[in-house]
């Protein structure tokens, strides 16, 4: 297998130059703006099979800017291990230089200064631009999906996914998972599904009735490749009925069910697989929990957590990837497989950076063809910030506390809370804020701004089973997503503390008084998973708020302390 040798001269080809430092030749050539498309994509062939992952793309067709988190807690074995280490820490553990691409594209140090230097990332168009270079050189290299691609911009939601099924059919993907996805509804997934040019997997998706495996999502698919049988499994994300809501999807079950993989992995083993690959939506520590418990698997392509890292993480004998989010990077993965085995593994994240990868001209018109009926609406200035807006970080970013202001202030509530979702891109300093802004942070299937009272008690739960969902040092009670944001609230959290005690110290802001557990507060928020939840939609409350501000500025949150980070 690869030694860590091989693995570190690998992460450097991530800087598509090589030599002592990789990382900052990169960033001397970039600032003498002679980077090329040609180094970015620049690989030694490796072995006999190619594998191309994306994942997380939240419907972002067109370039973005995206801050990576500044605070990603690990808990318990987790603590201090990828992907848990940010900035400094982060460009130290890859020999990163300060102000280098690298550091822009994987670390939020200085970002909106990076921004200014490199430009946006992302696109589909140049996407595509990639997978069709690795495609030319190894022409049957598998295109694999790991899922939350038909949700999280405005055509998205206007379309219900039918412009990134478009886009996503024309890349030709070889196979895909999900997550997101159902929230459109299961008849809408359906219909979808059942029309794919390619395999939808889900080894993990029940008929909810019968607790057997759903007919249409296989478990698995078998490509010969480079000589070789690839056994590609499907996991989508586990938790499902949990984070989002069970109403829209009710004939179908999830959860991790490792023992229903470790039997698929022993039926392609069996069946002659070379090599097994899983197609992953359960997040990073759950994919690390799994590899230790689930035998004979040789890659894991993870998503969810949106982690970026230039290096697999090996466990075991499995291969860990992660590839970001928001079309951000692609990762090319050559394996060497004889003799009925994995026999080496080369891997290279490749950041798309918009301003030095040439768009596919088909794949732009195809996208600029979604895009026309709503281009009116998308581009409609609604106002300017003067803050860098960003999502990502275990307690806050400021998109959320400008989605808490909004709430507080247009729904006239005491406390405002905001789902710790992660994805959203970021906006600049000096930007005009737009509709399309507005809704890559808030376009989901179940919008509506509730407003309604709470006792303190309840408000403690709520926050002490948000923060187990993120803080249970198991990663298999980590059902998805950071902190709930949280207006004109403050509180301490002990992150090392059981499920009940992490949560002290609660305090209503505008009066500076502790919160009363017998006492009723008015409470705004949106994103319920109960049905029938009554109120305007997520994104028209924002928009009002910021037509009324005009120039927006988030203050810095210091509400939220934290203990035993």
């Amino acid at each position: 297998m690869i030694s860590r040798r091989d693995f570190l001269q690998v992460s450097m080809a991530a800087s598509a130059l090589y030599g002592a430092s990789g990382f900052g030749n990169w960033a001397r050539l970039a600032a003498q703006q002679s980077l090329t498309q040609d180094q970015l994509l620049e690989f030694e062939t490796f072995g006999n099979i190619s594998l191309i992952h994306v994942t997380d793309i939240h419907a972002q067709l067109k370039p973005i800017f995206f801050r990576e988190p500044e605070v990603n807690l690990g808990i318990g074995n987790a603590q201090g291990q990828m992907p848990h280490v940010t900035g400094a820490a982060f460009r130290k553990a890859y020999g990163i230089e300060d102000g280098s691409p690298s550091a822009y594209a994987l670390t939020y140090n200085d970002f909106s200064a990076l921004a200014q230097a490199y430009g946006r990332v992302g696109g589909l168009d140049r996407v595509s631009t990639v997978i069709n270079a690795i495609r030319a050189d190894r022409p049957d290299a598998l295109l694999l999906d790991g899922g939350d691609t038909w949700h999280g911009s405005y055509t998205c939601y206007q379309t219900a996914g039918q412009d990134m099924v478009n886009v996503m059919n024309a890349l030709k993907p070889d196979a895909m998972t999900f997550h997101w996805e159902f929230t459109l509804g299961s008849e809408r997934v359906n219909e979808i599904v059942e029309g794919l040019p390619f395999a939808s997997l889900g080894q993990n998706v029940f008929d909810a009735e019968w607790d057997e495996p759903a007919e249409l999502f296989k478990p698995y698919k078998f490509f010969e490749r480079g000589g070789a049988k690839v056994a590609v499994i499907g996991q989508a994300f586990p938790y499902m009925p949990i984070a989002n809501p069970s109403w829209m999807f009710p004939e179908y079950s999830f959860g991790i069910r490792d023992e229903n993989m470790q039997a698929m992995v022993d039926e392609v083993r069996d069946a002659g697989a070379d090599v097994v690959v899983v197609l992953s939506h359960n997040g990073f520590d759950v994919d690390k929990k799994m590899a230790g418990r689930v035998r004979g698997i040789d890659v894991i392509l993870s998503g969810h957590t949106h982690d970026a890292l230039p290096e697999p993480v090996l466990v075991g004998k499995t291969h860990i990837i992660a590839s970001g989010s928001n079309g951000k990077f692609v990762s090319r993965v050559d394996l060497d497989v004889r003799d009925g085995q994995m026999m080496g593994l080369k891997h290279k994240l490749i950041p798309i950076f918009s301003d030095v990868i040439a768009p596919d001209p088909v794949i732009t018109a195809l996208i600029d063809e979604q895009r026309a009926p709503y281009e009116a609406a998308l581009s409609e200035v609604i106002g300017k910030t003067d803050s860098l807006l960003y999502r990502r970080g275990n307690f806050n970013g400021t998109w959320d506390d400008l989605i808490c202001d909004a709430l507080l202030s247009e729904r006239e509530a005491d406390i405002a809370m905001s789902p710790g979702v992660r994805w959203g891109p970021s906006i600049l300093p000096g930007q005009e804020i737009t509709r399309e802004d507005i809704w890559n942070v808030t376009s989901m299937t179940y919008p509506n701004a509730y407003r309604t009272e709470m006792t303190g008690e309840f408000i403690h739960i709520i926050l002490e089973d948000v923060g187990d969902n993120l803080f249970n040092p198991d990663p298999y009670y980590q059902q998805g997503g950071d902190m709930v944001r949280v207006g004109g609230l403050g509180y301490r959290i002990d992150v090392t503390k059981p499920q009940g005690q992490r949560i002290t110290d609660m305090t209503l802001l505008k009066t500076g008084e502790a919160i009363d557990p017998a006492k009723t507060y008015v409470v705004a928020g949106w994103a319920s998973v109960n049905a029938g939840t009554e109120g305007p939609p997520i994104w028209d409350v924002v928009e009002s708020h910021i037509r009324n501000q005009g120039t927006v500025t988030v203050a810095p949150n210091t509400s939220v302390e934290v203990i035993g980070a």
